[in-house]
This record gives C-alpha cells, structure tokens and sequence, in this order.
C-alpha cells in the first residue's frame, strides 16, 4: 500500500528540493533515508519512479521543524539525495534550499510574521550554525513576486537576503582547515577553506585548463575528474572530514582569472558533476578565499587583500554570484566578521509525495 507524505516542491536559489514537516518523516535515520531515496526515485539516473529531477541540483531536500535552540525559530536539516545511488547525504548545509526555509517556515505556521519584512532565524542542522533570512512578507503573507534577478534562474523574484553568522569553519572547525593558506598535492598549489562549505581551490592551469570550459566539456574528462577525485580523498583527512569516499565535501573549485568584470571565475566538482552556477555556501568559501592573504584564490583573482565590508562578484557558467564580506586581515590572518548574500525562493507545488508503505520501516 503507498503511503502519503505533505511535502512542498519549492526551488531555492538555482537548486529545487521537498520540503517537509519533520513530524511527518520517520524519525530514525536509516527509514528516513529510504522514504526519501522512494519519494526522490533513487536509484536511477533518470528518477523516472520518483520526483526527483535527474540531477543533484534538484534532488535535494529539507526537513524543517520548530527549534530546539532559543537564539533559532526553526531548525533546518538539509540532506542531499543521490541520483543514481541509494545514498542519502547529511555532510554538507546547502545555502540555496535555504532561502525556501524562511518562506515555507512562515507558511506553516513555524514563525510568526512581523511587519513588511520577517526575519527567520535558522538553525542548520548540518553544522550547526545561525542563519538569518529576511523574508518579505507584505500585506501580511510571504511575497514570492519581485525585481530580484539572480544568475542561473529565468525571470526575478522577491528578494531574500540571508545573513550567516559564525559559518567560519562550520564543517571543518577552522576557517583554514590545514592551517595553511596554501598546500601541495599531486605537484600542484591548492587552498583548503571553509566559510560554511568546505572547499578545495585549484587553478584551472594547472591542471591543463583555461577554466571556461562548460560543465559537460569538464564531466567529458574522464582523466581529469579521476585526478580531481584523488585530490579529493586526499585532502578529505587533513581538512578533518575524514574520509570522504562516500561524502558530497568537500566541493572542487577550479579557479582563473576573472572574464567578465568580476573577482575570480570558477567551475566547480559538486563533488562529481559540475555546477551550472555555484552553491551558494560554495560561493560564500570562494570569496573569503580572494581575501585570504597569499591563497589560490587571491594570487589569481590579484585581490591586495584588506580589512573591512566589501563585496565580490564570483563568476560561474551562468552568470555572476554576489557574496558581501566584513572581514578583518592581520598578516596572513583573515577573520571573518560578516558573510551575506541574496537569494529567490518560489513554492512550486504543495500536496502529497507517495511512497510504497514498506519504505516505512526500519528493516
């Protein structure tokens, strides 16, 4: 017998994902897990018995429930549903479905509305830190409609700027997780960082790019992912992720200089695939790397890194990502004071997701 399960389609930022009430999915992990992997249609590289998209930018999904914490409203659990394996993942925050929590949150009931802008304070769950989302909410209800355009998404939306407070080091415990602005591997310079998504900065060059290739072009390149991923599992241990064989962290960035008026441009491994944009997280690690004094990032975007607010376009195959920074630089040293953003939600569809009932199980 299918069982139904409430759940809201909503895009967040250029990714898609179910939102769901966590009252209303099994509370042990591992029956969790395989509701998601049925609802979703993992696995299959198509998801053609699910309503996943085929792509893990949009099979993603959010459980959102009141907060445990009195500095939150709601507690955010993002989990990472892979397509062509049973797996479902919990080791990464995602920074675009967050900007659907707010929204949703208030839909449901979760956050009271306050004026012609609510503030939704989120605790993520995956690293537990504070995220604060400014939800327009006019004429007493969550506006999805406006002028907001960002990259990577047709038409505009209503404007939801995200603040991140103490994401520094989120995943990893330290914003520099080898303690070094730059490391060695394989005979080339990487920089490991972590301002809310851990990733790993190589530049393009030096690994025989010019860093404009498109996204298919790059997945194309059987060698250079294989050389990508043992970077990857090398790095994993000494950015204190452990092993990473079965994780979505940390992110491959490939860096070059900037093309289009930007800071820097990038193609970023997600881990396997290749972003058509950036995460927004992804973004925000990218953008404190172009001020980290003597990194990947700052000798190729030619950023004199400096104290104090300022704003970075990074450039992506599909446009421009935005990421405003507060930042104070002594030496080699950067602390980060402040990260913000902007993000577009839009709810999709709202109903019920089936799922054969013996998914409900522990066994």
């Amino acid at each position: 017998m299918l069982r139904a399960i409430p759940g809201t389609l909503m895009r967040g930022g250029t990714s898609k994902a179910l939102y769901f009430h966590a009252q209303d999915l099994p509370q042990s992990a591992r029956a969790r897990d395989k509701v998601l992997l049925a609802a979703m249609g993992s696995p299959d590289p198509r998801q053609i018995n699910g309503v996943g998209g085929a792509h893990p930018l949009t099979s993603k999904v959010a459980i959102i429930g009141p907060s445990q914490r009195p500095d939150a409203d709601v507690d955010y659990l993002f989990l990472q549903v892979v397509v062509d394996k049973a797996e479902v993942s919990d080791s990464q925050n995602c920074g675009n479905i967050l900007a659907g929590v707010g929204p949703w949150s208030i839909e449901k009931g979760l956050v009271r509305i306050t004026g012609a802008s609510t503030p939704v304070r989120i605790h993520m769950l995956n690293t537990g830190s504070i995220a604060v989302a400014h939800v327009p909410t006019p004429h007493g209800a969550v506006e999805y409609e406006g002028e907001a355009r960002i990259d990577g998404v047709p038409g505009s939306a209503a404007a939801i700027p995200i603040d991140f407070l103490d994401v520094a080091g989120s995943s990893c415990g330290k914003l520099l997780p080898t303690d070094s602005n730059i490391d060695r591997i394989e005979g080339i310079e990487v920089t490991c960082i972590d301002n809310g998504m851990p990733v790993v900065l190589i530049r393009a060059a030096d690994l025989g790019k010019h860093g404009a290739e498109s996204p298919e072009e790059l997945e194309a390149d059987q060698a250079l992912k294989a050389r990508i991923e043992r970077i990857r599992l090398a790095l994993g241990p000494r950015m204190n992720l452990g092993d990473v064989a079965k994780k979505t962290v940390p992110k491959m960035c490939l860096v070059s200089p900037a093309r289009h008026g930007g800071a820097i441009h990038t193609r970023t491994f997600i881990p396997h695939r290749v972003h058509e944009a950036i995460g927004v997280l992804g973004a925000v690690s990218v953008a404190t790397a172009c001020v980290a004094p003597g990194s990947v990032a700052a000798q190729v975007a030619g950023v004199t890194p400096r104290s104090g607010p300022q704003r970075l376009e990074i450039e992506h195959p599909t446009g421009f990502f935005t990421v405003e920074l507060d930042v104070t630089v002594a030496g080699t040293t950067v602390t980060v004071n402040r990260s913000a953003l902007l993000r577009t939600a839009r709810k999709l569809m709202q109903g019920e997701v089936f799922v054969p009932g013996s998914a409900w199980s522990d066994v």
